[in-house]
C-alpha cells in the first residue's frame, strides 16, 4: 500500500467530530443565533447533554448550586463555555490516545489541544473577540493530523531529528523533507474531510505561519501564538518541542508587547492546575 493511501486511510479510521459540534459551530458564529438554538441542538444528543451537565456541575466551574437542565447551564455558564464543553468532548475521543512517535503519552495531545485552545480564546477576546470560537477550534484541532502520522515519524526520527539538529529545519519543515506531509497539512485534510468551513481548514492547516500570507491573517496569528505560549509552558512539547520558527513580527502585528506575552504566560501557567479539573471533568 503506498503512503498516500495509508494517510488517506488513517483519516477514515479517526472518530469523526459529531455533526452537531458542526452544527453549534456554525450557529455561535451567526451573530442573529440565540441560546435557544444551541440549547435544542444539544438537547438532541443525550450523550453531549449528559457531559454538559456533568462538566457545569464540576468543581472547576464553582456553580453556588446544581444544575440539572441545558437551559439552566447556558443561563448560568453563558453561551461561550457551553460551546467550549461540547468542542473539547467532540475531540477527546482522538486526541487522548498516546503519541509515542512524537513522544506524547496518553492525555498530553488533547491536554496540549485544550490548553491552546483556552490561550487563543483568551487573546482573541483581547484582539478580535469576534473570532473566539473559530481560533478555539482552529487550535483544538490544529495537531490530529499528529495521530495519523504518529506512526510514520516514528519510523523516520533519526533522519527528522538530523535535519532538525544538522540542517536547520524546523521540525514541520523535517516532517514534509522526509515523509511528504506535515502534520499541519494533514490536519487541514482531516478538517476538509469534516466538511468544517474554508476558513477553519486554512488556519488549522496554516498555523505555523509557513506562509507570509498566513502570518498576516489574524485569526491564524492568534492560533500560531497560542501554541507558542503552550510550549514555552512546557505543555505537549513532545520531541519537536520548541522546534518550530518564531517569528517576531506577529507580536508587533497584534499589538502584544514582550511584557504581554510574559503576562499571558504566566497567567495560565498559574491556572494550570483548573485546566487539569476540567478536562477531568469532561
Amino acid at each position: 500500500m503506498s503512503r498516500a493511501r495509508e494517510l488517506i486511510d488513517g483519516i477514515s479510521e479517526l472518530t469523526p467530530m459529531p455533526r452537531v459540534a458542526s452544527q453549534i459551530l456554525a450557529l455561535v458564529e451567526d451573530p442573529k443565533a440565540s441560546m435557544a438554538g444551541v440549547a435544542e441542538l444539544v438537547l438532541f444528543d443525550p450523550s453531549l447533554t449528559t457531559t454538559v451537565l456533568k462538566t457545569c456541575n464540576a468543581a472547576y466551574f464553582g456553580l453556588p448550586r446544581q444544575v440539572d437542565s441545558v437551559h439552566d447551564a447556558i443561563n448560568l455558564l453563558g453561551l461561550d463555555k457551553i460551546v467550549d464543553i461540547v468542542l473539547l468532548k467532540s475531540s477527546a475521543a482522538n486526541l487522548t490516545r498516546p503519541q509515542m512517535g512524537y513522544g506524547l503519552h496518553e492525555g498530553e495531545l488533547w491536554r496540549q489541544a485544550a490548553a491552546s485552545a483556552l490561550i487563543a480564546k483568551a487573546l482573541a477576546g483581547k484582539i478580535n473577540g469576534a473570532c473566539k470560537h473559530l481560533v478555539f477550534t482552529a487550535a483544538l484541532l490544529k495537531d490530529i493530523g499528529k495521530v495519523i502520522l504518529d506512526r510514520f515519524v516514528a519510523g523516520s526520527i533519526e533522519k527528522i531529528n538530523h535535519l532538525v539538529v544538522d540542517s536547520g529545519y524546523s521540525f514541520r519543515e523535517a516532517e514534509k523533507k522526509v515523509i511528504g506531509v506535515d502534520h499541519a497539512e494533514l490536519s487541514g485534510l482531516v478538517a476538509r474531510k469534516w466538511q468544517f468551513s474554508d476558513r477553519l481548514v486554512n488556519i488549522i492547516a496554516n498555523h505555523h505561519l509557513a506562509e507570509p500570507s498566513a502570518r498576516a491573517d489574524q485569526a491564524t496569528a492568534i492560533v500560531y501564538l497560542a501554541d507558542t505560549v503552550c510550549m514555552m509552558i512546557g505543555i505537549g512539547g513532545g520531541v519537536d518541542g520548541l522546534a518550530y520558527r518564531f517569528y517576531d513580527g506577529v507580536l508587533a502585528q497584534m499589538n502584544i508587547r514582550d511584557v504581554d506575552l510574559q503576562e499571558i504566560i504566566a497567567d495560565f501557567g498559574a491556572s494550570l492546575g483548573q485546566v487539569e479539573q476540567l478536562l477531568q471533568a469532561v
